[in-house]
């Protein structure tokens, strides 16, 4: 299943990752730049959102249509995303062309104009996204759980805040330009059909002469406390609960995945199964894995009617604290078949193969082959996984509701 691997480091310190797929005729590929939210100056959370907006507004010479012409002509599809650590750039296209298009990719990365024109745009844009997420309940919701989980800046939005943007000018987000691109901790990550000697003369003549500027990790604050709720007119109450669990680097992090799959992972899944479908409580619930370099987390979600919330909650949380009882073979058998079902596309996508490849250098210092994924989960027992969700059961949840009134968070303050 696995395909070979071949991996290389630039003098500026950018290190790229490159693995073959023969059986395919695309070729993607992802960079990870250290720039994202975290890094936002105080009171200006939103800096790195707004110049994600500005990379694809003329750089390297080309004005913004010239440059959105060029990769189009190349069929290259392609985004720029912000994230809580890093400033993620995205292209996929076939695999003769993916070399002619690194270029393109490469004026956006390294020399933006980050004209002043363009900041406002941008940052209308920015507060676009942002007041569409206000009239989301469950991202809002998601947006506080994230916040009153991890210490900020890591809890914070990396979106922005909306009563931040004033605060941000032109010359901020060219400072967060000149202070946080840099290769020095970059990965980039390219997966298809091609040929890794033509990839490295490509990649050295786009990325070589990026300029190192090494920065530090964002230091800590402090997490608030829950529990937490929002005051919101509106016909549901939101329930969003989130506990302490191993990051993806942990040694046991299929363990983790397991525990998580049987408790959320599809209609057979047990909240599902038990708050949705037996007892009618909510019409949505899920619980998913969110992991930092260092620190990992389970969130979960409930939605449901103001007069079903207190149940919900309740039912929720025992079922939550019950994982560990009465795991079947037949429960872990589903979920590794969709785990190998999910495999499978990984092995057909490039694109997802690129982002694996960025992604697991950046937490493992490593690539984990599909092969080594698909050994770990065949290998994963009924007792491993109950073990595990012994050790694991939570010892105390941080609990964010949205709605026309608060629950009693006895159920969460008792643990």
């Amino acid at each position: 299943m696995s395909q070979p691997i071949n991996s290389f480091r630039l003098a500026n310190g950018l290190l790229v990752i490159v693995e073959q797929m023969q059986d395919v005729q695309s070729a993607a590929m992802t960079l990870l730049v250290p720039s994202g939210g975290v890094r936002d100056p105080e009171k200006k959370c939103g800096t790195a959102a707004i110049l994600t907006e500005m990379f694809a507004r003329g750089a390297g010479g080309l004005s913004a249509r010239e440059l959105c012409a060029s990769m189009d002509n190349l069929g290259l599809q392609r985004g720029v995303h912000v994230g809580s650590a890093h400033i993620n750039f995205t292209g996929a296209t076939t695999a003769d062309r993916l070399c002619d298009a690194l270029p393109y990719i490469g004026r956006m990365v390294t020399q933006p104009h980050l004209a002043e024109d363009d900041f406002e745009p941008a940052r209308d844009l920015v507060e676009q996204s942002l007041m569409s997420m206000e009239d989301e309940p469950r991202q809002r919701l998601g947006k506080m759980l994230r916040e009153y989980s991890y210490a900020a800046p890591w809890g914070s939005a990396a979106e922005g805040e909306l009563d931040h943007l004033e605060n941000i000018s032109i010359e901020d987000i060219r400072n967060h330009y000149a202070r946080n691109m840099a290769p020095d901790e970059a990965i980039l990550g390219i997966a298809g059909n091609i040929d890794p000697g033509q990839i490295r003369d490509a990649v050295e003549a786009v990325f070589g002469s990026w300029k190192s500027c090494p920065s530090s990790e964002p230091e800590r604050g402090k997490l608030p406390q829950s529990p937490f709720h929002i005051e919101h007119d509106s016909a549901q109450t939101h329930i969003g609960l989130a506990w302490e669990t191993i990051p993806y680097c942990h040694e046991r992090y299929y363990e983790a995945w397991a525990a998580i799959s049987l408790l959320s992972g599809g209609m057979s899944s047990r909240l599902f199964t038990e708050v949705r479908e037996k007892r009618g409580l909510c019409y949505a619930i899920s619980a998913s894995l969110s992991t930092l370099r260092d620190e990992g987390r389970v969130f979960a979600y409930a939605g449901t009617t103001p007069e079903r919330a207190q149940e919900t909650l309740d039912v929720t949380v025992a079922e939550i604290l019950r994982l560990h009882e009465g795991i079947t073979d037949d429960e872990l058998q589903r979920c590794k078949a969709r785990a190998k079902s999910s495999l499978i596309m990984q092995q057909e996508s490039t694109t997802s193969r690129a982002s694996s490849l960025a992604r697991d250098i950046y937490h493992l210092n490593r690539v984990v082959t599909l092969d080594e994924i698909n050994a770990r989960i065949n290998a994963l027992t009924t007792e491993q996984v109950r073990e595990f969700a012994v050790e694991y059961t939570p010892k105390s949840m941080v609990l964010v509701t949205l709605g026309p009134q608060g629950l009693d968070p006895a159920c969460v303050t008792s643990l």
